[in-house]
Order: structure tokens, then C-alpha cells, then sequence
């Protein structure tokens, strides 16, 4: 697999491919829930591009784009909105360079098993300079948790925003 990586300037070039492969990736959860559409990420896609440090790994087999990875840099002023629950012993302090938001990693269903994810994520993690990573999982995603876990990722607390489905917060060091 070629990965390619992309900052916010390179948006307007590769937000199609993007916008092509989470259509086809959510086609299920878009058409029942509005969390989900195509609106609704098309404006999440924007704010996160718009934060600083945005970042982009796209993936792509023999040519054809497969998945992608992206997130951003938390600043210091960055507060946990949305956490409702916090393991014990959770640290929530921020600098303009401690943590990158992984946001979103997506493969197409016909690519998942073949180590895709975990090569993109790797990628976009190796082109930080942050000392750790957070992401959010969906609570009733455990198989997914579950790969996050192997992956080095460990549960600091439970996010809900509005509007949003209840997800499991993980953090893991950028470098292991």
C-alpha cells in the first residue's frame, strides 16, 4: 500500500477522496442517524481541518484509495467538553504540544483485515510531534476498543456530546 500525507492546506485536494470514501464506508449509519450524514461530517471534516497541526494519511492499493487516517493538535486551552466519566487518575492537563486527536480512520469494508488500519495509523502517528494520542471509540463498538487495546490505547473516560453517540476515550503514547 502507497500512504501519502496531506496538512489542511491540501484539503481542497483531497477532500473528495475523502468525502468519496466515507460515503461508501457509512452508507449504513448515514442513512439512519444525523450524526452520521454527509452534512454532518463535511462539517466536522472542516473544523478539524481548520485546528492546528491538521494531518492526513491517505492510503491507496494499486492506484485506488482504500482509507484514511487524520487528526489534529490539541492547544493548551483544549477542555475535555463532553466527558462524563474519567478513570481514576486521568490526566487532562494540555500544552500547545502534548496531545494529537486522532479523528477519524476509515478503511473500505472489501480492505478491513489486511493490517490497512493499522499500517495508516501507524503512518500518521510517525509524522507527530506530540507525546500522546487520544481517540474516541463508539461504547458499543467493543471489538474496535478491543483492537485500540492491542494497538497500546487504554481507557481514560467516557465523552458524549450532543447529538453524538456515547464513546470510550483512549489515549496511548505517540511512540511506543
Amino acid at each position: 500500500m502507497a500512504v501519502a500525507h496531506y496538512t489542511a492546506e491540501d484539503l481542497p485536494e483531497i477532500e473528495p477522496v475523502l468525502l468519496d470514501l466515507y460515503d461508501r464506508i457509512y452508507a449504513e449509519e448515514k442513512a439512519g442517524d444525523p450524526f452520521f450524514s454527509m452534512e454532518a461530517f463535511t462539517g466536522r471534516l472542516h473544523r478539524q481541518a481548520a485546528a492546528p497541526r491538521w494531518g492526513c494519511a491517505l492510503g491507496e492499493v494499486d492506484g485506488r484509495p482504500v482509507g484514511y487516517a487524520y487528526g489534529f493538535a490539541r492547544t493548551a486551552d483544549y477542555r475535555w467538553g463532553g466527558l462524563i466519566e474519567t478513570e481514576p487518575g486521568a490526566d487532562l492537563a494540555e500544552t500547545d504540544s502534548r496531545t494529537f486527536a486522532f479523528c477519524e480512520i476509515m478503511v473500505l469494508p472489501e480492505s478491513r483485515g489486511t493490517g490497512i488500519a493499522h499500517t495508516l495509523h501507524e503512518e500518521l502517528l510517525s509524522h507527530r510531534p506530540e507525546e500522546r494520542v487520544h481517540l474516541l471509540v463508539e461504547e458499543d463498538h467493543p471489538r474496535v476498543r478491543a483492537l485500540y487495546e492491542r494497538w497500546g490505547y487504554t481507557k481514560m473516560g467516557i465523552i458524549q456530546h450532543p447529538g453524538s453517540p456515547r464513546y470510550v476515550s483512549m489515549l496511548r503514547p505517540v511512540a511506543l
